[in-house]
């Protein structure tokens, strides 16, 4: 939990850090974003575990891209992510997680996240900016991808490319089938463009 602290400490300071360099208040940023106030006050003292939803319209508005919020070191020329050292930024009811492992600013942001689902654990994601794309490879057991209408039971070594700015969920279809595992890559161009709104 110290850890989860941590990094809520870091994003509010970076979400403060970024809403005051475009000379923004508060009421600002949450009508851009779409955030309450209150969430968004909670979020910058760092006395919050915002959903990844929540993050990503902060990120969206502010126009930096979901890893500048969460990354602990920026370096320019090579970032590299210990195994273990990765922003958890999902928890599952049943130990699942999602990390974000790897990303690049704005303007076009890149994500590399870890995910895995115990079973019958389902992640439900939000649509996300106008083109974001996505890309998933199964690692391990088997994950039902649903993106809007259409839905496909994919195993270990399935991929899917699919539009991420439409609803969409993972999940480990259980039961008895064990933890899934699987690696995924969001891409949102024109990140930068939030702020400009």
């Amino acid at each position: 939990m110290a850890e989860a602290a941590e990094l809520g400490k870091l994003i509010g300071e970076r979400v403060r850090r970024s809403r005051t360099e475009r000379g923004w208040t508060l009421d600002e940023l949450a009508e851009r974003s779409g955030v309450s106030r209150r969430m968004l006050v909670n979020v910058e003292q760092g006395s919050t575990n915002p959903s990844i939803a929540t993050l990503l319209r902060i990120s969206d508005a502010l126009g930096v891209g979901l890893p500048v919020l969460v990354d602990v070191e920026r370096s320019a020329a090579l970032r590299v992510t210990r195994s273990g050292d990765a922003p958890v930024l999902w928890h599952g009811s049943s130990g699942g997680r999602g990390a974000l492992v790897a990303g690049t600013g704005p303007p076009d942001v890149v994500e590399l996240w870890d995910w895995s689902l115990a079973s019958g654990e389902t992640h439900q994601s939000e649509a996300h900016t106008a083109g974001t794309r996505e890309l998933l490879l199964v690692l391990a057991g088997q994950i039902q991808l649903q993106v809007g209408q259409a839905t496909r039971l994919l195993g270990p070594g399935d991929s899917a490319a699919f539009h991420g700015d439409v609803s969409h969920s993972y999940a480990n279809p259980g039961p008895g089938g064990g933890p899934a595992r699987f690696s995924l890559t969001v891409f949102e161009p024109h990140a930068a463009a939030g702020a400009a709104r």
